[in-house]
């Protein structure tokens, strides 16, 4: 199993009441080699996150129903198996207020919409190879 952790089959869990960017999303990050765990709101991603699979990255959208992501991102912050998970918040609305509530619920990363490919592809890169350098694996 650790070598499952550490090859490519990494699990990304992915979160947004949108269809179309959950699939866009999705393809994006299966494209980087990840396996994608799909939550159409903050209610599935919050249940995911609750079962022990290990996580490389989540990348959630800000608003969603049920459960907002900043909501999400501070109930992986109280956990100790969840705090070193890079976070990555997505939203379309355009208040600056939500990338500076991101980022003080513990976000790493925050990325308008709409966004490209070679964005979100950077940023995975960027903080899941941080995070596996961090970790020592």
């Amino acid at each position: 199993m650790n070598e499952e952790q550490s090859g490519a089959q990494l699990q990304v869990l992915v979160a947004d009441d949108d269809p179309a960017i959950l699939r866009l999303v999705k393809a994006i990050v299966e494209k980087e080699g990840f396996t994608v765990l799909s939550a159409r709101d903050g209610k599935e991603a919050y249940k995911l996150l609750q079962t022990n699979e290990p996580l490389a990255a989540a990348i959630f959208d800000v608003v969603m129903p049920y459960i907002q992501g900043t909501e999400l991102v501070r109930y992986m912050q109280s956990e100790r198996r969840l705090m070193k998970i890079p976070v990555i918040m997505m939203t379309a609305e355009q208040n600056p207020r939500l990338s500076s509530e991101s980022f003080s619920a513990g976000a790493v990363a925050f990325l308008p919409k709409p966004f490209t490919t070679s964005q979100l592809q950077t940023m995975l890169r960027m903080f899941v190879q941080r995070k596996s350098q961090e970790s020592g694996k």
